[in-house]
């Protein structure tokens, strides 16, 4: 079985250890100890988790959209030439990068520093085992 220190989790999850603990604290999420008196989160618990964390209603959530994946995070780049332009966005350890018109660059007045949402409907997912 597939178990995942604090640490761990947290970077898969896009937050801090802190946040985990609290989690596990709270109750939401479970945890057990090792031998040696480390917390370790099951792969099947950590991905329970997850999926109802995804399920929860979300703030960033407007009109519905049948788009799942929604990585936020902070604008790191923005460059623009006169018809398209391209935003670096860092959410949590993930680079994305969009390329899109200048003009909804302009509309969103997105610019490096700025919380983004980037929302992908892809077609082709490459998955790799670690």
């Amino acid at each position: 079985m597939t178990a995942f220190r604090i640490g761990e989790a947290a970077e898969l999850l896009g937050v801090s250890a802190d946040t985990v603990r609290r989690w596990i604290d709270g109750g939401r999420m479970a945890a057990e100890r090792d031998v040696h008196g480390h917390r370790l989160i099951s792969g099947e618990e950590l991905a329970r988790f997850a999926r109802s964390a995804a399920a929860e209603p979300s703030a960033e959530v407007g009109m519905p959209t049948s788009a799942r994946n929604r990585l936020r995070g902070i604008v790191t780049s923005v460059i623009k030439d006169t018809v398209m332009a391209q935003v670096d966005i860092q959410a949590g350890p993930y680079r994305v990068v969009s390329l899109m018109s200048r003009e909804a660059v302009d509309e969103l007045d997105l610019k490096v520093g700025t919380l983004a949402v980037a929302v992908i409907k892809s077609t082709n997912v490459v998955v790799e085992k670690r």
